[in-house]
Parts: structure tokens; sequence; C-alpha cells
């Protein structure tokens, strides 16, 4: 009496189980890189290889070798200022036509934070900013 198996072994392998757990990490994906909102400050930085112009530069930021901040309205010459009066200032300015841009000349030996600072104030105030290099 030959006994038959009524279940029958296939060799093949079911790809179902794979397709959705790539789909599944698919989704996670998707759903945490929504999720997250980088902390940015988006400038407009200009090559240093190439000349580039802004329409208009309304103030000159200074930032010095020791962190001493100075300020240069259009073609005056820039006056001392005190860290935490800059943002009073730069406010005022963009008050008076805030189609204007400010460029931010900072010393390459000062410390990150420094320019970090003047970033921050532009990004809360959504001024148009450009940072200075040399050639």
């Amino acid at each position: 009496m030959a006994l038959k198996r009524r279940n029958k072994v296939e060799a093949t392998f079911s790809m179902s189980s794979m397709t959705d757990l790539i789909f599944l990490l698919l989704l996670f994906f998707v759903m945490a890189s929504t999720m997250s909102s980088p902390n940015d400050i988006k400038i407009n930085l200009p090559q240093s290889r190439a000349k580039t112009t802004t329409k208009q530069v309304v103030a000159k930021v200074n930032i010095d070798n020791l962190g001493n901040y100075s300020v240069a309205v259009g073609k005056k010459k820039a006056q001392p200022i005190e860290a935490d009066q800059l943002e009073a200032y730069l406010m005022q300015l963009q008050a008076q036509d805030s189609t204007t841009y400010i460029a931010l000349h900072a010393d390459q030996d000062i410390a990150y934070k420094e320019v970090v600072h003047v970033l921050d104030i532009a990004n809360q105030h959504k001024m148009k900013l450009v940072i200075a290099t040399k050639k």
C-alpha cells in the first residue's frame, strides 16, 4: 500500500514576504524623512572663484579677528557696534527697505559662533544675507 503525501513540498521561494518587507521599510523611511525638519539656515553663498554681485548691499557687517563688530551702511565708513545691539540695528535697516541685502565680512580666524550669531539674526527676520569671500 503506497501512501501518498497530501502536501507537496515545492522547491521555489515565495517572494511575497520579501516584497512586503521592502514596502514596509520604504514606507517607514518616507514617513521618517517627511517628519524631520532640519534647522538649516538658507543663505546665498557666493562662489569663491567667480565674481558675483548683489543688486544692492545696504549693510556691510564686519567681524574682525578679535570678534569686534562694525557695520557700514552704503558707502559710509564702518561704525563699531556691540554684538547685542546688532539685531536691533539690522531690523531698523530692514524696516526702511525690505529688499536690501546684508554682506557679512568675517575674518577667517574668528570663532564659528560669531558667524552663526549673524546668520541666526538674518534667518529669524528673513533678511537677505550674502557671505563675502576672497577670490
